[in-house]
């Protein structure tokens, strides 16, 4: 059967190897690759297993993006319209594959009846900035701290209202 070369698909076991990967890349980018050497990636993997396979509600969905047989990215959705992760490996960047994620996690909202979006960057993170604002999303007013290796590090919150 002929598949597409890339796209979006809801997350099955196995894939939380390739989605564990990708996000300890991104940390390192973002945190250090000290930090992220100290993690215990088995339960990073093993939280990403249990995502996928018994997800804490029905609003929980993990999808990856695929480039032919390959997971390089993916994203988690958790209630209220929350985006809390959307990650592709450094290698695939600029290819569209965030796109394809963020579109995924909209029409799963509006088919389940969602009414906005939310999603997170890292103060600072301009890429992720400029990508939130240039598919629509806009500042929602909210910045959250959290503890990092060298101490807090800020979160700000995009969000947008989803149309008919």
């Amino acid at each position: 059967m002929p598949t597409a070369d890339v796209s979006a698909r809801p997350a099955v076991p196995g894939d939380e190897e390739a989605i564990a990967a990708i996000q300890l890349a991104a940390w390192r980018e973002r945190i250090g690759a000290e930090a992220v050497d100290a993690l215990p990636g088995d339960e990073v993997l093993a939280a990403w297993g249990a995502a996928i396979e018994s997800p804490p509600s029905r609003e929980h969905r993990v999808f990856v993006a695929t480039d032919g047989p390959h997971v390089v990215g993916f994203a988690a959705l958790a209630s209220a319209g929350e985006i809390i992760a959307l990650e592709v490996a450094p290698e695939h960047r600029r290819r569209g594959h965030a796109s394809r994620l963020l579109a995924a996690c909209v029409d799963t909202l509006r088919i389940t009846g969602g009414t906005s979006v939310r999603a997170w960057a890292l103060e600072g993170d301009t890429a992720r900035e400029a990508f939130l604002t240039g598919a629509g999303l806009g500042e929602g007013g909210v910045r959250r701290g959290m503890e990092g290796p060298d101490g807090e590090m800020a979160e700000r919150m995009f969000r947008a209202e989803l149309g008919e």
